[in-house]
């Protein structure tokens, strides 16, 4: 009896050691599951945080930065990093652009410009990245030869001046006259001074071909490109005096020069000469820059004299001899002379 029930009790005992054990595992396991279920939505927190936040690049005028935003587009993340825009500030992408992981934002500041076209000057400002930007923006169209200072591929990371000059080119033709070479033959049996023409020769006809190249309107230069003769000159022929000694009136004299001259006479005025002396026989007048004032002559049909005076009317190979009477004068009239200026 005793042994069956000492076995009844161990039964007893160990059917509740069981239910004990059964009874710890499973709040055991209640602890577990509450643990893993925490953990899974830390996790999924921590994910959707990191999933919300972004890694951009922000250039700001060449500097770069690594930033995290929550933001979703550019405008936002400007925003957040107290980045203000100007009006001709440049943001790429725009603006309302949706922020994605990698992505860099480019932020232009825009720079003073002074731009001269030509000879128009204006003053602006541009956030464009080169100068050949600037002048598309503008809608400034570049001939073949315009030159651009400085060049179109410069960058604009700070204030410039950007200098336009319209190159320009015209080709011209044009006929010039070539003149005629002049023979000289000198012949003694002419006087000295006096020329008679053999041939009167004929200019020649040239045409040229100019390139002609103007900076903003004024002409910087001029190319001959070609050349052509279309008619040869020919040569113009004279005869010039060499006689310097004469016979007139039963004298011989010598001469520098002689000259075909229209010869008038006057009387008295009342007034001296040019030169202060009193009007008399010999004094005759002349053109100073045909013959100098004072010079001895020897005029045809009137004998020798003295440039001692001028007058208004007299000019070129023209001479007035002074007479004693206006009768004389008057016989005199208007003639054609030879004047021989002496040595």
């Amino acid at each position: 009896m005793l042994q069956f029930f000492e076995g009844g009790i161990n039964i007893i005992l160990n059917e509740k050691a069981a239910e004990c054990a059964v009874s710890d595992n499973f709040f055991n396991g209640r602890v577990a599951s509450a643990l893993l279920a925490v953990i899974i939505l830390i996790v999924a927190i921590i994910s959707a945080y990191q999933g919300a936040q972004k890694e951009v690049y922000l250039l700001i005028d060449g500097k770069q930065w690594q930033v995290r935003t929550f933001h979703n587009n550019v405008d936002g993340l400007l925003q957040e990093k107290g980045v203000v825009l100007a009006e001709k500030d440049r943001v790429s992408p725009s603006p309302a652009a949706v922020l994605e992981d990698g992505m860099t934002v480019k932020v232009r500041r825009a720079v003073p410009v002074q731009l001269q076209v030509g000879h128009e000057k204006y003053q602006l400002t541009s956030s464009a990245e080169t100068v050949g930007d600037v002048l598309k923006e503008e809608g400034v169209v570049l001939g073949e030869r315009d030159i651009v200072t400085p060049g179109v591929t410069s960058r604009l990371d700070k204030e410039v001046r950007i200098q336009v000059d319209r190159i320009n080119t015209h080709i011209i033709e044009e006929e010039i006259a070539i003149p005629c070479r002049i023979q000289r033959k000198n012949d003694a049996t002419l006087l000295s001074g006096i020329i008679r023409v053999i041939d009167s020769g004929k200019e020649g006809l040239q045409k040229k071909i100019w390139e002609k190249v103007y900076k903003n309107g004024i002409l910087i230069e001029k190319r001959l490109l070609a050349s052509s003769v279309l008619q040869e000159p020919v040569d113009r022929v004279i005869q010039v005096g060499t006689m310097q000694v004469v016979s007139r009136g039963g004298e011989t004299f010598r001469f520098s020069r002689a000259y075909d001259m229209v010869a008038t006479a006057y009387t008295y005025t009342g007034n001296n000469t040019a030169t202060g002396v009193s009007p008399h026989m010999g004094v005759v007048a002349v053109d100073p820059s045909v013959i100098s004032m004072g010079s001895r002559l020897y005029v045809e049909g009137y004998g020798y004299a003295r440039a001692l005076d001028r007058g208004s009317a007299i000019n070129g190979n023209r001479i007035d001899v002074f007479m004693e009477s206006q009768s004389q004068a008057l016989r005199w009239g208007r003639r054609s002379v030879k004047v021989y200026l002496l040595e």
